[in-house]
């Protein structure tokens, strides 16, 4: 049975599976974090959607270097949540399975290449404050707290 954070399944929803990979990148007590600017502003754990023929690794290094910019290191999956949502960039309502990993950042490459996306820094308590969904939030309270 995999852990539900959220809202609840609302009835008569067409939700459609979409698994993601996400980190909790940590160095010393800091996190790095995704700031989306649209279609709402949030803070985030760098990642997103496993596109097919993709491993979650692959997507997970993918994502977080569109996000921020970084490259990541020492993958090691922390667990698994789920969360039904409706996401307006895409104009569906999803099933997401999220796939949760501690990374360690390597370096940083560039600027985040994905549009509205800015990287944060920020310490472990700053980050479960900011986080918007209570998934995320439940991972990094774990691994710091």
């Amino acid at each position: 049975m995999i852990r539900r954070y959220g809202e609840a399944v609302q009835p008569g929803k067409p939700y459609r599976k979409r698994p993601g990979a996400y980190a909790v990148i940590a160095q010393d007590n800091a996190v790095l974090l995704t700031h989306q600017a649209f279609p709402r502003s949030e803070f985030q754990l760098p990642g997103g959607g496993i596109d097919p023929g993709e491993s979650p690794y692959q997507a997970l290094r993918r994502e977080v270097i569109e996000e921020t910019g970084w490259s990541i290191t020492g993958l090691r999956k922390l667990g698994v949540y789920r969360r039904f949502v409706f996401m307006p960039e895409y104009d569906m309502w999803a099933e997401k399975i999220a796939h949760v990993f501690l990374a360690r950042p390597v370096r940083a490459q560039s600027k985040p290449s994905e549009h509205g996306h800015t990287a944060v820094w920020t310490s472990a308590k700053t980050a479960i404050d900011l986080l918007a969904n209570d998934g995320d939030r439940a991972f990094v309270r774990r691994q710091f707290i």
